[in-house]
């Protein structure tokens, strides 16, 4: 560890389905947060950690900040809000255009008076002609006094170490919050629930992702004669009778491809063969439910 050892805590905010999950796990070098280009992706606040010589970077990958619809979605602009109180740096994702909608300006406003560094990522420039970047840039600076704004494709990895070299600047000199080797201070057990969320949210169309959650009723490893075998019971609660039955899908179809899919990410993470077994229970207008949503993961934290 050099003298001049940098560490602190950064936020990544933006609108949903911008790419800040996709960035963090670019920057961390594997994936820790569940992607999809469905919106609201993420629900908790991540927290993960890259470490190099230079200091550490404690990332919060926020969820998207949005106009809520239900508890839920109340639950998740809260926790993206108060992160915002608790940084050194904040990170803010946007998509390349120079219409800037009520959503950046709502976000604007958030960060007046915060007093923190704010540097702005224009993402997914991957997709769209190196000429008209400046363009975005232009009508970003008009929006919000950036401490930096910085072209890059998240997806691409294109000026990702730029990122990283610019958070540096403005951390502060402190201490190294976690282990070297220390990527996510997630649970295991929440890391599973979440790949099967992602592979539901892949394999599903538009209105039912919003409404599952993913509960592990059973986790344990055990040791046979191949080799050791993780037991993985879970459940998939969806908020309609009907949902229940396109999650299952004709003959169990549909589920068996979420099951496939997750039980490859499962394996890759835990480093077994994974036994998985996927159950679908209904659990009508739960994300309006106070009590079923803390049963499912979503707790705010005590102040």
């Amino acid at each position: 560890m050099n003298n001049n050892f940098k560490s602190g805590f950064v936020a990544l905010i933006g609108r949903p389905n911008v790419g800040k999950s996709t960035l963090m796990n670019r920057l961390i070098g594997q994936k820790i947060a569940i992607t999809s280009n469905k919106p609201q992706t993420t629900r908790n606040k991540i927290q993960t950690v890259y470490t190099c010589d230079d200091g550490q970077i404690v990332f919060l990958d926020t969820p998207g900040i949005h106009k809520a619809k239900n508890k839920l979605g109340e639950y998740m602009v809260n926790v993206a809000q108060k992160t915002l109180k608790e940084v050194d740096v904040i990170v803010w994702l946007v998509e390349p255009d120079t219409f800037i909608g009520a959503g950046e300006k709502h976000i604007a406003e958030q960060l007046q008076g915060i007093g923190v560094p704010v540097i702005l990522i224009i993402n997914k420039i991957d997709s769209v002609a190196k000429d008209e970047v400046l363009e975005f840039i232009a009508a970003y600076k008009d929006l919000y006094d950036f401490d930096e704004i910085i072209p890059a494709s998240a997806l691409r990895g294109e000026n990702t170490d730029t990122v990283v070299e610019q958070i540096f600047k403005y951390l502060p000199e402190g201490p190294m919050y976690y282990d070297e080797d220390t990527v996510t201070d997630q649970p295991m057990r929440q890391i599973m629930a979440e790949i099967i969320r992602e592979k539901a949210l892949h394999a599903l169309n538009e209105e039912i992702p919003h409404g599952i959650a993913v509960t592990i009723e059973l986790m344990k490893e055990r040791n046979t004669k191949k080799g050791p075998i993780t037991d993985i019971e879970a459940t998939i609660i969806c908020e309609k009778d009907s949902h229940k039955g396109i999650i299952i899908g004709k003959k169990g179809s549909m589920l068996k491809k979420i099951g496939t899919n997750a039980r490859y990410e499962m394996e890759q993470q835990l480093d077994t063969k994974v036994n998985l077994h996927l159950w679908v229970k209904v659990k009508k207008d739960w994300r309006d439910s106070d009590f079923l949503m803390k049963n499912f993961g979503y707790q705010p934290e005590k102040d």
